[in-house]
């Protein structure tokens, strides 16, 4: 079996096992969100480029030395060469489009697609993915993972959409190489209101239960 070549961000994705991803589109609140899920411990960061003023951000935040920042929602090459330009080191899309895949791929960034049946998971895998998000989340996230990883044991499953506080264990204790934190990490209301201090517990308990569920 194909094996995409080895990612040297691999390792730290291994190791945080967890991202933050920020989808939102209050403009003033892009910048102090991330942050605080940074204050509370994410150091894997994903802005999605539906975000106002995404590219922005992700300079920003790639200026910090401790921080691996990422790009999402990239459905072209040319938004992905955007993305690395502005400092991203590694890329994710909702789909899975073969030739974002293998444009990261040529050029050594990590690209993480959306795939949600086997037939993709397998396709990604093969055009040069090293990490496949699972995207939309099904009804049973963990069962899902599980069943997809029988015969497909290699792959590097991460679910986003769909993983909670409730059922990140199971979807660890399936099998998952990792998750992201999106829509229970930046509640839409906190975010509106400026209640940034709610985003940075909630992301306190979030890396806490996802290194729990990972050594477990």
């Amino acid at each position: 079996m194909f094996e995409p070549r080895p990612h040297p961000l691999i390792e730290t994705f291994a190791r945080e096992r967890c991202s933050a991803i920020l989808r939102t589109p209050h403009a003033r609140a892009v910048v102090p969100a991330m942050q605080a899920a940074v204050d509370g411990g994410f150091r894997i960061v994903e802005f999605t480029l539906t975000c106002p003023s995404a590219f922005q951000a992700i300079t920003r935040f790639a200026r910090e030395r401790e921080l691996v920042v990422g790009a999402g929602t990239v459905l072209s090459t040319h938004d992905a060469e955007r993305a690395i330009d502005a400092g991203a080191r590694f890329i994710v899309s909702p789909v899975m489009d073969p030739d974002v895949i293998r444009w990261c791929a040529a050029r050594d960034v990590l690209v993480i697609p959306g795939c949600f049946t086997p037939t993709e998971m397998l396709a990604a895998h093969v055009h040069g993915a090293p990490i496949v998000k699972l995207f939309p989340g099904p009804a049973d996230g963990p069962s899902y993972v599980r069943a997809c990883r029988g015969p497909l044991p290699f792959l590097r499953l991460f679910p986003t959409s769909g993983v909670t506080e409730d059922n990140v264990a199971a979807y660890f204790a399936a099998g998952s190489f990792g998750v992201g934190w999106v829509g229970p990490l930046f509640v839409e209301d906190d975010l509106a209101q400026d209640r940034f201090d709610a985003v940075r517990a909630r992301a306190e308990r979030m890396v806490r239960i996802s290194r729990a569920a990972r050594a477990s």
